[in-house]
């Protein structure tokens, strides 16, 4: 199978199930040990795509386009398939090289039974943690910021999941209201329409505006790093 049938659910839930292409593709393991030009590239491609000095931006977009692609091939194959693949990080390849939404091929064949348990397992400790370690590595971005983004990614896969097939988004629910409890995500999204408490930064790029979820009703003037998304 090249894809597994998450796939479904749109493009940000594909994840390609053969060998990576001959190319720039890499384990994700390499990048979170350390091996940032790839990581680093991405970030000042995507600067290059908002037409933002500010590196923070370009970071925190990039962070947060990974985000919806792990938490969404995840939480759809635990939603459609009632499993969670292992995704390690040796297993998974990324090239930052190309557009959103990233392009992800998993090598490995283990899953683990559908639980809260395994989805932090999968996602939050085995990308999320050294991903967003790795981008403090390459510059000055607020922890409370990715994580208000990892928050925002998840709710918005759940979304999408519930917006295509409304049983599947049931048993996503109590699984994305579980990890929404985790002392990482606690708090970065709240109410019914899981608005997020914090903001992308993207209101920062010429031409910018606010997200549909963003915490702010009206874009702060650039410059003004107060209320809730300052870091």
């Amino acid at each position: 199978m090249a894809e597994v049938s998450s796939s479904v659910l749109g493009g940000f839930f594909v994840l390609r199930r053969t060998a990576p292409p001959a190319g720039d593709h890499r384990p994700l393991a390499r990048l979170y040990e350390g091996s940032l030009g790839p990581l680093g590239a991405r970030i000042d491609r995507v600067a290059v795509s908002l037409r933002t000095s500010e590196r923070r931006v370009a970071a925190s977009t990039a962070q947060l386009g990974l985000a919806a692609r792990l938490w969404s091939v995840a939480l759809g194959c635990a939603a459609l398939e009632g499993a969670v693949p292992s995704l390690d990080p040796e297993e998974l390849h990324w090239d930052g090289a190309l557009g959103a939404p990233d392009d992800l091929w998993w090598s490995g064949d283990a899953y683990a039974e559908a639980s809260v348990a395994a989805l932090r397992r999968v996602v939050l400790e085995r990308h999320l943690v050294p991903l967003h370690d790795a981008l403090r590595r390459d510059g000055r971005i607020a922890p409370r910021l990715l994580w208000g983004n990892a928050g925002a990614a998840l709710a918005g896969a759940l979304r999408q999941i519930a917006r295509v097939s409304p049983e599947a988004g049931r048993r996503a629910g109590p699984l994305v209201a579980g990890l929404l409890r985790e002392p990482e995500l606690a708090g970065t999204v709240q109410g019914p329409a899981l608005r997020r408490t914090t903001c992308c930064l993207y209101y920062r790029c010429p031409g910018g505006g606010l997200c549909g979820d963003c915490v702010f009703e009206h874009p702060p003037r650039t410059g003004l790093e107060t209320g809730p998304s300052a870091p």
